[in-house]
Order: structure tokens, then C-alpha cells, then sequence
């Protein structure tokens, strides 16, 4: 058997171990504030950490980079839509990389 095929396998099982280990392990509901508080947050910090480096990558230039995220932080401060935040920082990264640099 190719190895390619027992390192794929191994992966996946890894994979399965993890994702299923807390629903194996942990039966009774978490009673403790702090780690259910700590769980509720998780997503959230997540998505933070894989999206803002990103975001920061995505143009030529580190300023409309952070004009676009900065737009996008009052945009979504103001409470508009997920569509009018994405829009407005599309339009302040266009607008930056076309006249300032």
C-alpha cells in the first residue's frame, strides 16, 4: 500500500478521535461559568484568528488593507448589515489602492 494512503488514514482517524472525544468523554451539562463562558466564546475567537491576519494579506499594501478594516470595524460598530459592511470595505480598499497608492 502506497504510503500516501496510510498517512491520509492516519489523519482522518486523528481527525475523528478529536472531534469525537467530547461527545464520548464529557456527558453530564457543564455547570462551571467559567468554562461555559469560555466554550461561548471559542467561535468567536476562532474565526478572529484565522480571518484578521488574512484580511491584512489580501491587498498589495498594508494601508488600504487596515482602511478597509478599519472601515469595516465602524460599519459593523454602527450595526449595519454583513452585506453594507463587506461592501463599504470593498469599496474603501478600492478607493485607497486607487488614489493613494
Amino acid at each position: 500500500m502506497n504510503k500516501v494512503y496510510i498517512y491520509i488514514l492516519v489523519m482522518a482517524v486523528v481527525t475523528y478521535l478529536i472531534r469525537s472525544m467530547p461527545l464520548t468523554l464529557i456527558r453530564k451539562e457543564i455547570k462551571s461559568p467559567y468554562i461555559r463562558s469560555f466554550l461561548y466564546y471559542v467561535p468567536y475567537a476562532t474565526l478572529s484568528a484565522m480571518t484578521v491576519p488574512a484580511i491584512f494579506m489580501a491587498t498589495k499594501n498594508i494601508w488600504s488593507a487596515t482602511g478597509g478594516f478599519v472601515i469595516a470595524l465602524i460599519l459593523a460598530y454602527m450595526r449595519k448589515s454583513l452585506l453594507t459592511v463587506a461592501a463599504g470595505a470593498c469599496a474603501a480598499v478600492f478607493l485607497i489602492e486607487l488614489f493613494v497608492v
